[in-house]
């Protein structure tokens, strides 16, 4: 079992025996996503995919955040807010744009991109070295303003 799936799993029986039944609801509703990609894929996923999993989460719910606020739900707004506190307990430390800017000019650097055309294997090698730890629509925006510039 992968080192997230089974943290998921402790924070669970933790939370549970804590009596606090919102954050299990949702730790389970993680749990229950990542359990229906194994079944569907016949595989067991490892961290990496765990984390692909979690940031699908994240995006999902921020996504419904922006709905309810810019539509006066206040109530929904909370929960989802909620929601995306707990899940970004499992999540590793984000990296900061001067970080993340750095690691961007670096890799272009090593693979001599001069135009947009080599933005696909850009992106490919930074997606894996920033998984989880940075926004890869940020990454994209970033990769094309070097490129372009």
């Amino acid at each position: 079992m992968s080192q997230l799936k089974q943290n998921l799993a402790d924070n669970i029986i933790a939370s549970m025996k804590a009596r606090k039944l919102e954050r299990v609801k949702v730790l389970r509703n993680v749990q229950a996503v990542i359990k229906q990609i194994e079944i569907d894929r016949r595989i067991e996923l490892d961290d990496a995919d765990v984390l692909e999993v979690l940031q699908k989460q994240l995006k999902q719910r921020q996504e419904s955040l922006t709905i309810f606020t810019e539509n006066n739900r206040d109530d929904l707004a909370t929960k989802e807010q909620f929601e995306i506190d707990i899940i970004n307990e499992f999540m590793p430390k984000q990296m900061d744009d001067a970080e993340l800017s750095a690691l961007v000019n670096a890799e272009i650097a090593a693979q001599g991109a001069t135009s947009m055309r080599d933005m696909g294997s850009v992106m490919g090698v930074l997606k894996n070295k920033t998984a989880g730890r940075a926004d890869p629509a940020l990454i994209s925006t970033l990769v094309k303003q070097a490129l372009q510039g």
